[in-house]
């Protein structure tokens, strides 16, 4: 078994299967030994851990991964990567299971509930960049115990999960990211520690999972369609952009009445307002609905 996190034998294991890269599934393998031991301490990963791994590619964070955790799930979606993660890279571990399997079409719960009798994991990751907030959005959504995730992503998106209000990256991803979680950007990781080497620079965040969510409102998904519908058109004031978005069916009136109790101005967009102030707008709006469409 090949000791991977170098291009030496990367290229070597690559070579012994004749992989080629797969454009559609966004891979870029590590080839930094220190920026994998980083990510393994970032995470926080110890004995007592069952650490869910998305995009294993050919096994370089796992090997790490099963050094420090107590169990590691694998969930990999390139068939033709998985003979080179149980027969090479990861066949001297007993603490891994690798799954060839669509992350976002696995039932998450009934693999935490088998691997960790329904506990928090910790999730960490090289993500592909296409792909990232469908994964990061369908983790959070869908509920499953989680204590944090750890993850490689482009450095835009991970400086857009932390920003706040009137910054050009403001927008429904920082927003989601932070009703769910503390967002720390641990480190950034030049285009060079990859193979093939990607267009862009990357950043490894750290998203912990609030225990609870910082706001509370009596509709989570109707403040999430606030929120998308506002930024959907984040040139234009929140009025016309709620006003405008079909799904909502919000009457202009009731948009302006619940901006002048916020004491927000009617011209106000959606760049401008809070996670705290979307939970009042859409605690103001959702009582302002009728019943049958609540």
């Amino acid at each position: 078994m090949a000791a991977l996190g170098n291009p030496t034998n990367t290229i070597a294991v690559l070579q012994k299967y004749h992989f080629n890269f797969q454009k559609k599934y966004g891979q870029n393998f590590l080839i930094d030994a220190n920026i994998l031991e980083k990510i393994i301490k970032a995470a926080g990963v110890n004995e007592n851990d069952c650490v869910l791994e998305i995009g294993p590619g050919i096994g370089t964070m796992t090997q790490y991964l099963c050094e420090h955790a107590r169990e590691v799930v694998a969930v990999e979606i390139d068939k033709k990567l998985i003979p080179i993660l149980e027969q090479d890279t990861l066949s001297a571990y007993d603490n891994v299971t690798i799954i060839n399997e669509d992350i976002l079409k696995l039932d998450l719960h009934a693999l935490v509930q088998e691997k960790n009798n329904g506990r928090p994991v910790k999730v960490v990751a090289n993500l592909p960049y296409y792909i990232t907030t469908p994964i990061i959005m369908g983790l959070f959504e869908s509920h499953v115990p989680l204590d944090s995730i750890t993850i490689m992503v482009q450095k835009e998106v991970a400086e857009r999960m932390q920003v706040g209000p009137g910054t050009k990256d403001y927008g429904a991803l920082s927003l989601a990211v932070q009703y769910y979680a503390k967002p720390e950007v641990m480190m950034t990781v030049p285009a060079s520690c990859f193979m093939p080497r990607p267009n862009v620079d990357s950043a490894v965040i750290k998203l912990t999972r609030h225990a609870a969510p910082p706001v509370t409102v009596p509709d989570e998904k109707f403040m999430f369609d606030l929120i998308r519908a506002a930024f959907n058109q984040r040139r234009k004031t929140l009025v016309n952009a709620l006003g405008n978005a079909a799904g909502l069916c919000l009457e202009k009136d009731s948009i302006l009445c619940a901006l002048e109790k916020m004491e927000c101005a009617p011209t106000i967009r959606g760049e401008a307002l809070t996670l705290e102030k979307f939970a009042v707008l859409a605690q103001l709006l959702y009582e302002s609905l009728p019943i049958r469409r609540r």
